[in-house]
């Protein structure tokens, strides 16, 4: 239950304050240093999209936390009745090989937003 009103919490904050403006919620350290879209930015204002249900938008801003989101939220959803009847049972769980895959689609994901060809994937 604390999983979920963490989440929910978080989204709700997400959704009353606009993360839109710049520098409502701070700068991008990757971003500030390297002037280069980091995988995580957008991210913010993605999430805020989608709580007011503007899904182009949602992906416009980061398409990588668009489906983040999606896949965490199905895994809570799978996980949370093995929780409430007792199971010791994991949310997400990546193996060495996942987690390289996860970074590795993390960093293409990176370079080809900041390339020209790829600018469209940039919040």
């Amino acid at each position: 239950m604390a999983v979920g009103a963490a989440g929910l919490a978080s989204v709700t904050l997400l959704h009353v304050r606009d993360p839109h403006a710049y520098g409502s919620y701070g700068l991008c350290p990757f971003r500030a240093l390297t002037g280069l879209w980091c995988p995580g930015c957008g991210g913010l204002r993605a999430v805020n999209d989608l709580t007011h249900l503007e899904f182009g938008a949602a992906v416009s801003s980061n398409v990588v936390v668009v489906a983040l989101v999606l896949v965490v939220g199905v895994a809570f959803l799978w996980w949370l009745p093995r929780r409430w009847r007792g199971e010791n049972a994991r949310m997400l769980v990546l193996d060495a090989r996942g987690a390289t895959v996860v970074l590795a689609l993390l960093a293409v994901f990176t370079i080809v937003r900041n390339t020209p060809w790829g600018a469209s994937l940039a919040p």
